[in-house]
C-alpha cells in the first residue's frame, strides 16, 4: 500500500499563527490550473486569484475591465488544482464599491460557485459596510490598502503611495479599521517600508507586503513577473527567480525549426 504524506490545508488561524511565531507567509498570484498545480506541489501558502489576470492573462491595460464571471472562472480553475494553499479570490472592480448588498451578492457567489476559501477588497473606510456585510456571512476577507490598481484613475500613477503624513495616517487608522471589522490579513502595495513596519507592528492580523519592504509578516508577487514570464514589467520591488519567457522563446524557435525542416516528428514519434 502507497504511503502518501497527509497534506495540510491552510487556513487563517494557521496564517495567524505563523505570524505570531515570526514565520513568513508565502503568496503568489495563480490563474489558471496547471500554474496552481506547480505553486501548491511546491509548497506555497497562499495563492491570490489576482484581478491582475486582466493585465496578465487577457492583456488589458488595467484591473478594472475583468468581470465577476472571469474571476469566477479563473478561480474554479486554481481551486481544482490546490490540496494545500489558502485561495483568495479578488473582488473585482464595482462588484462591491459603494452597495453593501451587491458586494455580499459578489462575496457569497465567488465562494459557491469557485470554492476559494476567502476574498479580496480594495480600500478602507469608504468600503466598511461592504466589509461588514461580507463578514456577516462568514466569508474571510482580506484587506489591501496602499497602492489599490482599481483606483488607478483616481491616483493618475502607479508610483509609491503615502509618503506624505496625512495619507500615511489614513493608511495605518484603516488598516486598524479593518483587523477591527474582522479582517484576516492585510495587503500593503508599494508605500514606504519603514510605514509598512509600522503598521505590521501595530496589528494582530497577518500584513503582506509587495513592494512594502522586509519588515512585514509575508510577500506577494505577480506570478508572471517572479517567473520571468512577463518582461515589460520591472520595479524596483521584484525579484525574478527565472526568465521562463526566453526559455520558452526558445522552445518555441526549435519547435518551428524542426517542422519545417521535417526533423519532427521522427519515425520513432510515428505510428
Amino acid at each position: 500500500m502507497s504511503q502518501h504524506k497527509e497534506v495540510k490545508l491552510v487556513t487563517t488561524h494557521q496564517l495567524l499563527a505563523m505570524k505570531q511565531r515570526g514565520e513568513k507567509i508565502s503568496m503568489l498570484t495563480a490563474y489558471d490550473f496547471s500554474m496552481a498545480a506547480i505553486l501548491d506541489g511546491a509548497g506555497i501558502d497562499v495563492l491570490l486569484v489576482g484581478d491582475s489576470a486582466s493585465n496578465v492573462m487577457a492583456g488589458h491595460e488595467t484591473t478594472l475591465p475583468i468581470t465577476l464571471d472571469q474571476m469566477i472562472y479563473h478561480a474554479q480553475s486554481v481551486v481544482r488544482a490546490v490540496k494545500r494553499a489558502f485561495v483568495v479570490v479578488d473582488m473585482p472592480f464595482g462588484s462591491y464599491q459603494g452597495n453593501s448588498s451587491e458586494a455580499l451578492r459578489s462575496a457569497i457567489r465567488i465562494m459557491k460557485e469557485s470554492g476559494g476559501h476567502g476574498i479580496k477588497v480594495e480600500g478602507g473606510a469608504e468600503i466598511k459596510d461592504s466589509i461588514t456585510r461580507i463578514l456577516t456571512a462568514g466569508i474571510p476577507v482580506m484587506g489591501h490598502l496602499g497602492l489599490t490598481p482599481q483606483s488607478i484613475y483616481k491616483f493618475g500613477t502607479y508610483t509609491v503611495r503615502a509618503k506624505e503624513e496625512a495619507e500615511a495616517q489614513k493608511l495605518i487608522d484603516d488598516a486598524v479599521l479593518l483587523e477591527e471589522l474582522g479582517c484576516f490579513a492585510v495587503v500593503l502595495e508599494k508605500i514606504p517600508s519603514a510605514l509598512a513596519k509600522r503598521v505590521a507592528e501595530k496589528l494582530t492580523i497577518p500584513v503582506i507586503g509587495i513592494g512594502a519592504g522586509p519588515e512585514v509578516d509575508g510577500q506577494v508577487l505577480v506570478v508572471h513577473d517572479m517567473l520571468g514570464i512577463t518582461k515589460e514589467f520591472k520595479p524596483r520591488f521584484l525579484r525574478r527567480y527565472a526568465d521562463l519567457g526566453d526559455v520558452m522563446h526558445n522552445a518555441v524557435e526549435r519547435y518551428i525549426q524542426d517542422v519545417k525542416s521535417r526533423d519532427f516528428p521522427s519515425t520513432e514519434e510515428a505510428y
